[in-house]
């Protein structure tokens, strides 16, 4: 097992030594904001499964976020983002960075050209989340990443509702992969944990300096948790996706549910794009309810198998009424540009048995 250094500084053998390491990026026997040889397994591990250079892990996925974003604009510059996002993103994108004079535009990522049409000379920042969260919509990394390269611009992707068990974009061109660990890597919703795989030794040396300022570190135990939930990961993951295609082809066929939003279905309307940058479509899936908010409120509500709840990528499923609850700080129009309908409910798949929780939503569903 990866041992556990709880050590928050370590003894140094000169003054020498301790001047090389102030000055050393990402020492890991320093002081454990800087580095921790547990919290550095877990990175070498992380960059091995995405196939990058070098990882960093934080203490929260928006702290890898934010450390990368922070790192690839300055004062004055632009960023081409998907519509669809995680609320805490989008915020750091309308709330944030416009302090700073940095705008972003909003593209569809489900347009073909969209990435290609957005960048400007000014562009130095091109960012994808795919599967986007809630609405599940996929964006072609080679275009997006075709884009940002046409004016320097670095692309990060947030690869956490795929994993790195379904998708690798780095494989793609993307500079920098983003996780919120909580998620499918941790798998127990026992941690709470992000990471930053780049591409490049570069962009490392670049976002831990940010980093090292922000201040977002991982503790070793949290990274102890983290590293032992990748052990499992593979097979958390097949079974979860074969449980979310069993319940997103129910729902398809269910009466009262207007559309379902899940990447494996060849109703889908992006199926053949997630089948051709995807080896599997993961444990991610949303649908829209024709009552609208009441209807998807009362549904989340309703189940019993499943928990309300928010977060994803544990081994239990849960459900989330995203414009109340997820989406909700987001302004009406945030919403809708966003795809982010009145009755979507999304759902973490687990790992309960299919036919359970496809009694748990259909009885859901009647109550709705």
């Amino acid at each position: 097992m990866t041992p556990i250094f709880a050590s928050s500084t370590w003894a140094l053998a000169s003054a020498r030594e301790g001047a090389d390491f102030a000055v050393e990026t990402a020492p890991p026997a320093y002081y454990t904001r800087w580095g921790n040889p547990t919290v550095r397994e877990l990175e070498d591990a992380l960059a091995d499964l995405e196939g990058g250079a070098r990882a960093l892990a934080t203490g929260s996925g928006m702290g890898a976020i934010a450390s990368a974003i922070l790192t690839s604009v300055d004062r004055g510059d632009h960023v081409v983002a998907g519509s669809s996002l995680y609320t805490a993103t989008t915020e750091i994108f309308t709330r944030l960075l416009p302090r700073f004079g940095i705008e972003t535009t909003f593209v569809d990522p489900r347009r073909r050209g969209a990435w290609k049409e957005s960048v400007r000379p000014d562009t130095r920042l091109v960012y994808v989340e795919t599967p986007a969260n809630p609405t599940m919509m996929i964006t072609d990394l080679s275009e997006a990443v075709s884009a940002a390269k046409s004016v320097g611009a670095t692309t990060l992707a947030d690869n956490t509702f795929a994993s790195p068990v379904n998708q690798r974009p780095i494989e793609f061109g993307v500079d920098g992969v983003l996780h919120s660990a909580t998620k499918y890597l941790g798998g127990h919703s026992d941690v709470v944990a992000g990471a930053v795989i780049t591409a490049k030794r570069s962009l490392f040396d670049r976002i831990w300096f940010v980093y090292k300022m922000l201040g977002p570190a991982l503790g070793p135990f949290e990274a102890f948790l983290v590293r032992r939930g990748l052990k499992t990961l593979p097979l958390r993951m097949e079974v979860q996706s074969r449980t979310a295609q069993s319940l997103a082809e129910f729902l398809e066929d269910r009466r009262g549910v207007r559309v379902v939003h899940y990447p494996g279905l060849r109703s889908f309307p992006q199926h053949a794009l997630a089948r051709k940058q995807m080896d599997g479509f993961g444990a991610m899936l949303s649908f829209e309810l024709n009552g609208g908010y009441r209807a998807g409120k009362r549904f989340v509500e309703s189940v019993d198998v499943a928990t309300l709840a928010v977060s994803l990528g544990g081994t239990e499923t849960l459900v989330q009424h995203a414009a109340s609850m997820t989406h909700g700080p987001l302004t009406d129009q945030e919403r809708r540009v966003s795809g982010i309908t009145e009755g979507l409910v999304r759902v973490s798949v687990g790992l309960e048995d299919a036919d359970d929780l496809i009694e748990d939503f259909d009885r859901a569903i009647r109550a709705a």
